[in-house]
């Protein structure tokens, strides 16, 4: 990837909205950087799909955790 590439922030729920939102800014030349978010899911089935995704794209992913601290 080319220093000058535009850049993306693409918010990755492991959904396949979001990662055909990954696969369309990777095709169009941007340097992505992903994003999910830790909300207390009950299952991490979203998280860990996020993170696959991710890596059958070759980016690397951060998680915003968003659970209530008490």
């Amino acid at each position: 990837m080319s220093e000058t590439a535009p850049k993306a922030v693409v918010l990755l729920s492991g959904g396949l909205d979001s990662a055909t939102a990954l696969a369309d800014a990777a095709a169009r030349g941007y340097q992505c950087y992903v994003l999910s978010f830790d909300y207390g899911q009950r299952s991490v089935t979203e998280l860990n799909a996020a993170r696959a995704i991710a890596h059958q794209q070759g980016v690397e992913i951060g998680r915003a955790s968003c659970r209530e601290r008490v």
